[in-house]
């Protein structure tokens, strides 16, 4: 007689979500912000995308099958996504032997020596971007102008956004804010830096998307941009000579491409709803901080990996209520 009853290991109700079609997902918002970098930086953005992805699916593949001796991974879209993050970090321009650095730093100590997904404290992007960017600072801060679809290596540079409000903080001479675009070309994207941060209004397409998906919520994104328009506006209104009025942090840099597509990582960001928000407050304030005292002209990558760290913490102080529950 046939046994009918099959006992199964929880979770017993699905919600129909996977792994694979979250990062595809996540994959499909940062298309229009990578359509713009193409428009921007051409041939550059092409190469380092290609090289960052290629790099970083054949990384995950080697150290699964010959050092952890398990099947590929691969196919869940968590190597490509990572690679897509890393190359949107990154300046159009940098030879293509850091990107493949960048890597094998992002997937071999971002992420597989924890075990692979789902294991990892860091980001692992960010992990690879950081490494490059204390390892090569002259590489990683030299940008390329937009509008050079056939450059690569020997395009022409650029200070971006973030380095002239840098100069004009620390009083460097011949460097006004007449300078610096104007904020409509910044929520366009008609500016230098790093494929991901040249187009506001692409990675609020991109966010809009998410949320429809429900692949992440508003919590983590809003209160990192909110704590830094805040903070920014508090320092404008004190010396606004000195300091760039709010809207300029928010469409510069790599803060709202961090927000959006880092900090929301589910491995590494709290659970609960009041620990997002404590934790994206504290990534804005970091990134603030960085920005107007700190030596780095950008402190996304930098907050964003300081609460990576603190998340188990928040996660044992704040915790989601228990299924069923109402606390």
């Amino acid at each position: 007689m046939e046994n009918k009853l099959i006992v199964s290991p929880s979770p017993h109700i699905h919600s129909g979500d996977s792994v694979s079609k979250n990062m595809y997902a996540v994959l499909i918002a940062l298309v229009p912000a990578y359509a713009v970098s193409l428009v921007q930086f051409g041939l550059g953005a092409a190469v380092t995308m290609l090289l960052c992805v290629a790099a970083c699916v054949l990384v995950e593949y080697l150290i699964t099958r010959f050092m952890l001796n398990r099947p590929a991974t691969i196919t869940d879209g968590s190597a490509i996504l990572t690679g897509v993050l890393l190359a949107m970090n990154l300046p159009s321009n940098l030879p293509w032997w850091i990107t493949v650095i960048g890597a094998i730093i992002a997937i071999g100590l971002g992420k597989m020596v924890y075990g692979g997904l789902g294991g990892n404290i860091f980001n692992p992007a960010l992990v690879g971007r950081v490494f490059l960017l204390i390892s090569f600072p002259a590489q990683m801060t030299t940008w390329a102008t937009p509008h050079q679809l056939g450059a690569y290596m020997d395009a022409a540079t650029g200070a971006t956004p973030l380095g002239l409000m840098k100069a004009i903080i620390h009083g460097a001479p011949g460097v006004g804010w007449e300078q610096l675009p104007s904020a409509l070309n910044l929520f366009l994207g008609v500016q230098g830096g790093s494929l991901g941060e040249v187009s506001a209004v692409a990675l609020l397409l991109g966010f809009v998307f998410l949320l429809w998906r429900k692949v992440i919520t508003w919590h983590i994104p809003v209160s990192i941009l909110g704590t830094a328009f805040i903070f920014g506006g508090i320092m404008y209104l004190i010396n606004p000579t000195l300091y760039p009025a709010p809207w300029y942090h928010l469409c510069s840099g790599g803060l709202m491409l961090g927000a959006i597509f880092m900090a929301t990582d589910y491995v590494t960001s709290p659970m609960s709803k009041t620990g997002q928000l404590i934790y994206g407050c504290l990534i804005g304030l970091i990134t603030m901080l960085i920005r107007l005292f700190g030596a780095y002209p950008e402190g996304a990558s930098f907050a964003i990996l300081i609460m990576n760290a603190f998340t188990p913490l928040i996660n044992n102080y704040f915790k989601p209520k228990h299924f069923g529950g109402t606390k």
